[in-house]
């Protein structure tokens, strides 16, 4: 059911509130639908579920198409600038979408070149940065409003009819907490904002950050990063983070599980892309897996393998947004047993190639790669080819801006 604004009493407002009957449910919609256009959540073999439930433990409110932090202020900035609008939802709407393709045009005068989103696309724009950073934004408190954009510009009207009557409410503060769209302490918009801005921060803006960060998640490692510089740390792994020893138990805990479950599982996406190659019976492809898995066994810590508790492992990515399905759940312990007992190897007609085609072909049915030929001739050579990082790489971008920050 859509958000609604209810309220009682005689002629006197004395309650209002937003009420979201399924708001788990519809995030986690949201998520699906974005994950679908993000490159790098190629998820072959239903292992997403997993990989999303550890990376919003650690880094939440982040997502693999972010590009830079301050982004969380310029989309609540542009949405301001509407507030006093006087137009219907659909104008709204499109008001909206030419305040972020400006935005674009200004981040380009401010001399900024990477990282813009519609930087070239301009008014064709597909993805606008709102959609890219709404539920971020929620994540992290700064939005307040429960609904999605177009759920905001419905409510528009209501918002603006209501807020001259708080004063005559019986509780003004919580009326006007229930009217609210974003936190109060959001900094103020920059008078040049569609002119001729910059990704920088400014230190007030990095610690507004810092500080919804250790309100909303503290208990998240993005949140003891940030609030500790862990920004400046220059590795492509989490796990190989040079402070690693200093997280909080719980979040070294977790990284040491997915490093693991990357390690582990990694060997399996490895060969999915290798069994394909070889049906597609492409040699430079099949030299390349087969080199990338010779490397991946090579690497195996299997006396840290053969201790790994995958018990342990489900209790601690339990995440109240994912739901992590028996079949996944039996595939990692499938491959996990056949890892430890040497029966991992390269030919077509093995266990593990067995394990991994069966996988897909559940998943996928019709359109298994391993089924269809039409659906394998358009296969460029890769998916899912690379371990698992669990959106660190957004994660260390955003902390690098407010270590940078200035």
């Amino acid at each position: 059911m859509a958000n609604q604004c209810t309220s009682s009493g005689g002629g006197k407002m004395s309650s209002l509130a937003w009420i979201d009957f399924d708001e788990a449910e519809r995030q986690r919609a949201q998520r699906i639908m974005a994950l679908f256009q993000e490159r790098e959540t190629r998820d072959e073999l239903g292992l997403g579920s997993i990989r999303d439930s550890i990376a919003d433990h650690l880094f939440p409110g982040t997502s693999t198409i972010q590009t830079r932090l301050r982004y969380m202020l310029f989309i609540p900035w542009l949405f301001q600038m509407l507030e006093d609008s006087s137009v219907g939802p659909d104008e709204l709407a499109r008001e909206a979408r030419a305040f972020e393709t400006r935005l674009a045009n200004a981040l380009k005068a401010g001399g900024e070149t990477n990282g813009i989103i519609g930087r070239d696309a301009g008014a064709d724009l597909q993805r606008l940065p709102s959609s890219v950073y709404w539920a971020g934004l929620g994540t992290w408190g700064i939005r307040l409003f429960p609904g999605s954009a177009d759920s905001l510009f419905s409510s528009m009207r209501h918002l603006q009819r209501n807020r001259p009557r708080i004063r005559e409410s019986e509780d003004p503060a919580v009326e006007a907490q229930a009217l609210l769209i974003w936190t109060p302490a959001l900094p103020s918009r920059p008078r040049d904002l569609l002119e001729a801005t910059r990704f920088k921060l400014s230190l007030d803006e990095a610690q507004f950050i810092i500080d919804r960060l250790v309100a909303s998640q503290p208990h998240s490692l993005l949140a003891f990063l940030a609030r500790t510089s862990g920004g400046e740390a220059d590795c492509q792994n989490i796990w190989e983070h040079p402070h690693l020893a200093d997280f909080p138990k719980d979040a070294r805990t977790l990284v040491e599980h997915g490093a693991m479950f990357s390690s582990v599982m990694h060997g399996a996406s490895l060969l999915y892309n290798l069994l394909l190659s070889q049906m597609r019976e492409r040699s430079d492809w099949i030299e390349k897996y087969e080199a990338r898995l010779a490397d991946w066994r090579a690497g195996l810590d299997m006396p840290a393998i053969r201790a790994w508790s995958l018990d342990a492992f489900w209790q601690a990515i339990d995440h109240p947004a994912h739901r992590i399905r028996s079949a996944a759940k039996r595939f990692v312990t499938d491959w996990l047993a056949l890892l430890k007992s040497g029966g991992v190897s390269v030919g077509n007609r093995t266990d593990a190639a067995r394990m991994v085609q069966d996988r897909e072909r559940r998943l996928k049915t019709s359109q298994s790669r391993f089924a269809n030929r039409a659906v394998r001739d358009r296969w460029t050579g890769a998916s899912g080819a690379e371990p698992l990082s669990f959106r660190w790489a957004q994660a260390r971008s955003h902390l690098r801006d407010i270590v940078n920050a200035e």
